[in-house]
């Protein structure tokens, strides 16, 4: 996923920046409308973080300049507590959603990640059962089995499941895990996460320290994988 930064401001440009890079994003910025525009002319991005009140074209030109050609790339406008009429004027020209300076980076994140799961709906589709390896998971009636025995889960790791399930073969970063299993207003702690997978492994893996299904990309997250090729027991991402 590729996300253009629009902000004049160079620290909160380049805090954003980092942010969503972390995040597992790959990040293109701009400090001012005309570079943005020249970007947004030549290059597709999947989405647009948009600070209106830029130097030469302002935020609204360059939005305005967006829709008018074949893009569909969802906008996230950045505004001032005091530039109201600008936020509806953002809205009125096709901005998909806003958010008044000063904000939570988390929150931020969440909305990103809700934008685009709306731009792309069929990537998070969520799915009604896993099978892999001697593995059954059925998420409609929350029950397990492991080579036809029961398997003990809780929601929190059926729900860890589903979602990873639903991006098999992606990289997914432990925030977007804890937005979308616990949810980004009650946000734990990373270290949630990884207790979870570290449960999980136990559970529905041959060799828990070496991994074949629940991998983890380290520095960003964790990947679901069904179709292993390596040998059995082999982590090609690392434990």
């Amino acid at each position: 996923m590729r996300i253009l930064v629009v902000e004049d401001d160079p620290v909160l440009g380049d805090g954003l920046s980092r942010s969503l890079r972390h995040a597992g994003y790959a990040v293109d910025t701009a400090q001012d409308g005309k570079l943005a525009d020249d970007l947004l002319s030549v290059h597709s991005f999947d989405l647009v973080v948009l600070d209106l009140g830029l130097p030469g074209l302002d935020g609204l030109e360059v939005l305005r300049r967006l829709r008018r050609r074949p893009s569909s790339a969802p906008v996230l406008i950045l505004t001032a507590r005091d530039e109201v009429e600008d936020r509806v004027a953002g809205l009125d020209l096709g901005a998909d959603d806003y958010m008044v300076k000063p904000f939570s980076i988390r929150e931020l994140l969440a909305r990103v990640r809700a934008l685009l799961r709306r731009a792309q709906p069929g990537r998070s589709a969520l799915p009604d059962e896993l099978r892999f390896g001697d593995v059954v998971i059925d998420f409609r009636s929350y029950e397990a089995t492991r080579s036809g025995k029961p398997l003990d889960l809780t929601r929190k790791e059926f729900g860890v499941l589903r979602f990873l399930g639903s991006r098999a073969g992606e990289v997914v970063a432990r925030d977007e895990l804890l937005n979308e299993v616990w949810g980004y207003e009650n946000y734990p702690t990373t270290r949630t996460v990884d207790n979870h997978i570290a449960s999980l492994r136990a559970k529905i893996e041959a060799d828990p320290a070496a991994p074949r299904y629940l991998r983890t990309v380290h520095g960003v997250g964790y990947k679901f994988v069904t179709n292993t090729l390596q040998e059995p027991g082999r982590d090609a991402d690392g434990a």
